[in-house]
């Protein structure tokens, strides 16, 4: 069988037994989803290709100590390592990905502007603004699906597989989330105007 077209797990093995390209075959597979995540996740790209790097890098050492046993789940291991990196940088540097609602990100970016007049596009500009704090408000947790569903229309099962929860766990994050951001709304009577 042509190595390009065998289980993550035969790579690995393979990798394992000294096959080099066996493990770049799995770095090509994977790396465009693994640094499309980290980039969603951070928005800075000198950063991401640091941190992309060390998660492989962090990957092939943990193969080589035999800490690998995700039975063909090598995405979502890699991803959760990389998920890992990220909060740990975080972490050390007290700052938070842009997802949050930083100054630099703007969900609303994606919604078409229809021609509107002033005032109303105004309003628009107003109520935007008040949702964007409503959602930077949203526990951390909660507020990575929404953007995940949201920005990204990622599945409910990539979303699971990408923050290494089961899908109903995803779920009641966005359920929760949306039911905080109405209570929020409401607390604050917040009201949207066609």
């Amino acid at each position: 069988m042509e190595t390009k077209f065998q289980s993550d797990q035969a790579l690995i093995r393979q990798y394992l037994d000294g096959k080099e390209s066996a493990f770049e075959l799995l770095l090509n597979r994977y790396k465009s989803k693994v640094f499309s995540y980290i980039m969603f996740t951070i928005r800075d790209e000198t950063l991401a290709n640091d941190i992309f790097q060390e998660t492989f890098m962090k990957a092939i050492r943990t193969l080589k100590k035999g800490g690998y046993n995700e039975e063909g789940k090598f995405l979502p291991w890699v991803n959760r390592i990389a998920h890992n990196l990220i909060i740990d940088h975080f972490r050390r540097n007290k700052k938070y990905p842009t997802t949050n609602g930083g100054p630099d990100f703007d969900i609303f970016d994606i919604i078409p502007d229809e021609s509107k007049t002033v005032e109303e596009a105004n309003i628009q500009d107003q109520l935007l603004g008040d949702v964007k704090k409503l959602v930077h408000d949203l526990p951390q947790d909660q507020k990575e699906v929404l953007m995940m569903r949201m920005y990204f229309d990622m599945s409910f099962k990539e979303i699971a597989e990408r923050t290494n929860v089961s899908i109903n766990t995803a779920l009641g994050r966005m359920r929760y989330a949306l039911i905080n951001l109405r209570k929020m709304a409401e607390k604050k009577n917040f009201t949207y105007v066609n």
